[in-house]
Order: structure tokens, then sequence, then C-alpha cells
């Protein structure tokens, strides 16, 4: 079951794999940038081969995961929290959501500096950073599935005696499972970014500020060979997301109570 879950979502993205890195190397050859600027894949790969460019990636490349987990986890979390709230007391979400999606349109790049100031540095000024990217278009996925419920399954729950919380917890969350592992794909990749934001701007560790520091010291093995180390982790990490949600999905239609909704 497993096995062929994997299969089946990781089998797709191989050729576009393959489409990307030869787009990559036909880009730099048809413009003719030179191999000292635009690395090719052999290069990078040669690159990574050496126990240096290893092991200068790899260091890198484990703060930027865990910023990455920090930012993704507090953000579905918080737009998990607010949607729930948002789709019990309808007049809290009339009141606060044009305030989100006023926040929303400032760029985060702009906010960062200010974020910096009121939480730290640390950890808990990435998250914050992190948990912005990830936030917004999951809070208005998930309150969407909250509220694609089936209104005969809602009606009749209501008939058995059962609340808002029954009806939420026996229909709503079932029913808005897809809508939280899209906004779960979405969000992977747009956690690195948040990481790679509050990297370049806030903790200057990771691979965020190692680019900067490659670019400044003329290393462009070491900045090429981050950006496909990054893109390659989101990838999988977009896939490891895209397995766990055929697994969880096939529970709740196996689940006949689930399937009849």
């Amino acid at each position: 079951m497993i096995g062929r879950t994997i299969v089946r979502v990781v089998g797709p993205l191989v050729p576009s794999v393959v489409i990307v890195v030869a787009g990559w190397w036909l880009f730099l050859e048809v413009f003719g940038i030179s191999p000292l600027v635009g690395k090719r894949p052999p290069q990078v790969w040669s690159y990574l081969s050496t126990p240096e460019g290893f092991d200068a990636v790899s260091g890198a490349l484990g703060i930027t995961i865990r910023d990455a987990a920090v930012g993704f986890t507090t953000g579905m979390i918080a737009a998990l929290v607010v949607a729930v709230t948002f789709v019990l007391f309808r007049p809290v979400e009339q009141t606060f959501m044009p305030v989100a999606m006023l926040l929303r349109s400032v760029p985060l790049v702009v906010m960062t500096p200010l974020i910096t100031l009121v939480f730290g540095r640390d950890l808990v000024g990435v998250a914050v950073i992190g948990g912005i990217v990830v936030f917004f278009p999951a809070l208005v996925n998930i309150a969407f599935g909250l509220r694609s419920a089936s209104p005969q399954a809602t009606d009749l729950v209501m008939a058995y005696g059962g609340g808002r919380m029954t009806v939420l917890r026996k229909v709503a969350i079932p029913t808005a499972m897809p809508a939280v592992f899209a906004s779960a794909r979405i969000s992977v990749p747009a956690s690195i970014i948040g990481a790679l934001i509050a990297e370049w701007l806030a903790t200057g560790e990771g691979i965020g500020a190692e680019i900067l520091r490659a670019i400044g010291g003329f290393r462009y093995d070491e900045v090429w060979a981050d950006i496909v180390v990054v893109t390659g982790v989101s990838i999988l990490a977009y896939a490891v997301v895209g397995v766990v949600e055929s697994l969880v999905l096939a529970r709740f239609s196996d689940d006949p109570l689930h399937a009849s909704r």
C-alpha cells in the first residue's frame, strides 16, 4: 500500500526533475553564460562530491530545514486555529479577515526588519517570518474547506443533538482534509522561501546567508550547489506531503462514515 502510494506520487516528479535539469543546462548553453558564473549540472555534482563542498552545503542546509520546519508548523497550526474560529464565529471572520488580507498585501521583505526588532533574530523571529508566509494562503484554503461540509450530513448530526463542535469534528474537519493537504503542499516550498528570507535579513545563518556570502566571495560553485540542494529539498518535501495526503485520504475513504459524506 505504502510502496504503491510512493510510486504513484513520486513517479510523475521524476520526468519533471529531468526536464528542469535539462532546461537549466540548455539555458546556460544557449545564452552563452560563462562556466565561471553559470555552473552546469556536472560542475555542481563535482563540487558536492568533494568533502569540503558537501560539508559547506550540508551544514547550512540543516539550519534551513530547521527554520523551514518551524515556520511551516507555526503557520499551519495558526491557520487551522484561526480557520476553525472563523467558521464557528462568523462575526470574528467578518471583522478580522479584511485585516488579515491587508497585512498580506504588505511585502514580507518590508515587514522583516520590524519583525526582527520585535521578536529578535533567534528561532522565535524565524517562526514568525516563516509562519507569515505559510499562514495566509493556508487560512483561506482551510476556511473554504471547512465550509464545504455536506449540508445533509450537518443536518443529520444536528438532528441527533450534536452542536457546532460536533459538526466541526464529525463533518467539517474530515471534509476539509483535502483543503488542509492542499495548503500543506503549497506551504512546504513557501516555508523554505520564508526560511531563506529570515536567513538573508535576520539570522545570518543557513543557506540564505551562505548564498549571500558565497556571491560576495565569488564562490559560484557553492552558490549553485546551495540553490540546487534547497530546490531538491523542496521537491522532496512536496512529495512527502503528497504521500501522507494519499494515505490519510485513503483512510478516510475507507471509513464508511466519512465515505458516505
